[in-house]
């Protein structure tokens, strides 16, 4: 999605809030409350800076993909994850978890704790292999560039290539090229797999998808069975939108529509829109220079009462070799130190990212109360803060805000017709695209030892409608880094894109007093501000996804929301 995404968004997220586990041995005696406090009081003493540690050490070596940075980063993980893992403190902190703990918040950070600890309670040497495995595959993604004869292309030039070449050969020869990393890393990524199952087979899971939904406070039933409604609602408004981007693309290419094949799409994966029906959004952003996509964002999030200055003073954004080449955001030490990586260059796609990933920024420790105790002071469930980044980047397509930011946009009709066919086809191609990355993963950890190349196309075929190649066996699934560094995540941003449809309905009628919430935006207006930090920040983890979901919105998580938004656009 504007996806570049945020992959890495998560490593922080979900990997903070799975860290936030381990404690020092609590008080011997007292009472369960008193017992409790001690608990959480040496817990931040010693372990929180160990996290903060691996926080550091995680972006330095992402920003800079050296070795010895990559060793740092290893040797930390390692240090926290040995604290982690003792068993005497978690043999307390279950015990205090049983208990009838008198203050709800102690009792609901003594519960995120177990969920994070639980995950450790493992051998060292077990969690050192998984450390090292996915350090050594993480950085093979950062230094990787797809080579296309003596030509090494970023990824950005791959995705410059499958938007606008028109030569099928050039193509297939630079999608090749991007999914050959999925040869160098395909092994190590099966051995990483077997890694997991064997932690959540010795915890008593089935395996590591089963465990880390656990862990995520979702269940296997409530996941399938949501995603087996959104394959309802959305196959067939997917398969006429497909249709007419077909019939455009075969005939960009010269050729019929039954010869398609992944390459003609515009992106590695096909879960992005791709721009063909008349307007190319990317035409108002190259006569901006990249430093003013930034200034942008500054505008906007300023606007409405979420400033960001002091977060891209930290962040890195532009391009240069070694460093990782994707979009994230992370939050170091849930005391506003929170930053983002970025690789922009003057485009609707990184107009999009940043909108993405500073809206990650605005739901951190920057707006999350300082008064809430460290445990807590994050966000409900990365879908959370997956869904308000998604609900912010929307803006990117939609010509009125960009020209009420101050963007020359020479026709805002025909960029608005555009902006709203391509995210009713962006919504319906992503949530086709996590059905395939959802039930791949839950397949691959159920038995890793099975034909997965043929699987991969088998749910690429069924939810995603593309064509495989003729004679192709590769490991084109291990070329996802998220399988990698985010596990059992992907569906989090189709949740996401549900919560963050709900969440802007919500500022549509409440604060804008607008009804039609799909063509709604807002720029210069503070209450958006407010509504975010009463409904959504102000709670951190305190509360459970979905009670937080109604908080916000005043129901549970559904998808009406996000049905209106790709419906509208057919209207």
């Amino acid at each position: 999605m504007s996806s570049t995404l945020t992959w890495l968004t998560i490593v922080l997220v979900v990997g903070l809030a799975l860290q936030a586990d381990s404690c020092v041995q609590a008080a011997p005696s007292g009472t369960p409350d008193e017992r409790a406090a001690a608990f959480i009081a040496e817990y931040e003493a010693k372990i929180r800076p160990l996290e903060i540690a691996v926080s550091r050490a995680w972006w330095k070596a992402n920003t800079t993909g050296d070795d010895a940075d990559f060793a740092a980063k290893e040797k930390a993980q390692n240090e926290l994850d040995k604290e982690l893992s003792n068993a005497e403190r978690f043999a307390e902190l279950k015990a205090l978890k049983e208990a009838k703990l008198s203050d709800k918040t102690v009792a609901r950070e003594i519960e995120v704790l177990y969920l994070g600890f639980l995950e450790k309670q493992v051998p060292e040497e077990l969690l050192k292999k998984i450390s090292a495995r996915s350090n050594a595959i993480e950085k093979s993604f950062n230094v990787y560039r797809a080579k296309v004869g003596d030509n090494q292309l970023t990824d950005s030039e791959v995705k410059k290539v499958l938007t606008d070449s028109k030569d099928s050969a050039e193509r297939k020869a630079v999608w090749e090229a991007s999914k050959a990393v999925g040869p160098v890393v395909a092994d190590h990524l099966k051995a990483l797999v077997q890694l997991r199952n064997e932690v959540a087979t010795r915890l008593g899971f089935q395996n590591y998808h089963a465990m880390q939904l656990y862990l995520g406070e979702q269940s296997e039933e409530q996941i399938i069975q949501l995603f087996d409604q959104l394959d309802a609602l959305t196959r067939q408004p997917f398969e006429q939108a497909k249709a007419e981007i077909d019939e455009r693309l075969a005939a960009n290419y010269g050729i019929p529509v039954n010869e398609l094949r992944p390459w003609h799409y515009h992106d590695p994966f096909f879960q992005e829109a791709p721009a063909v029906f008349g307007t190319n959004l990317d035409v108002v952003f190259k006569k901006l220079d990249k430093e003013q996509i930034p200034k942008l964002c500054q505008k906007f999030y300023g606007g409405i009462g979420l400033p960001i200055e002091d977060v891209l003073q930290r962040s890195d954004l532009y391009e240069r070799p070694g460093k990782s080449p994707h979009a994230f955001c992370t939050d170091i030490d849930r005391e506003g130190d929170v930053r983002v990586l970025a690789n922009i260059v003057p485009n609707e796609q990184w107009m999009g990212t940043m909108l993405h990933e500073l809206g990650h920024s605005v739901y951190s420790s920057k707006n999350i109360p300082r008064s809430l105790p460290y445990v807590l002071r994050t966000d409900a469930h990365t879908l959370c803060t997956e869904g308000v980044a998604m609900m912010f980047e929307r803006f990117s397509k939609n010509g009125d805000w960009l020209k009420a930011m101050g963007v020359e946009v020479p026709d805002v009709e025909a960029y608005n017709e555009a902006g709203a066919r391509m995210r009713r086809d962006q919504l319906l191609i992503f949530s086709r695209w996590c059905q395939v990355m959802l039930r791949f993963e839950k397949a691959l950890y159920e038995d890793p030892e099975q034909d997965l190349n043929t699987l991969w196309w088998d749910l690429v075929e069924k939810y995603q409608g593309l064509h495989r190649p003729e004679n192709r066996d590769a490991p084109d699934y291990a070329s996802k880094i998220h399988l990698v560094v985010a596990p059992v995540y992907y569906h989090n941003y189709m949740l996401g894109q549900l919560f963050g449809c709900q969440v802007h309905r919500a500022i549509a009628s409440e604060v804008l007093h607008d009804k039609d919430a799909p063509h709604a935006f807002y720029t210069s207006n503070p209450a958006v501000g407010k509504f975010m930090k009463d409904r959504v920040f102000d709670p951190g983890r305190t509360m459970k996804w979905n009670d937080l979901t109604r908080h916000a919105t005043g129901e549970p998580l559904g998808a009406e929301a996000f049905a209106a938004e790709f419906k509208e656009a057919d209207n």
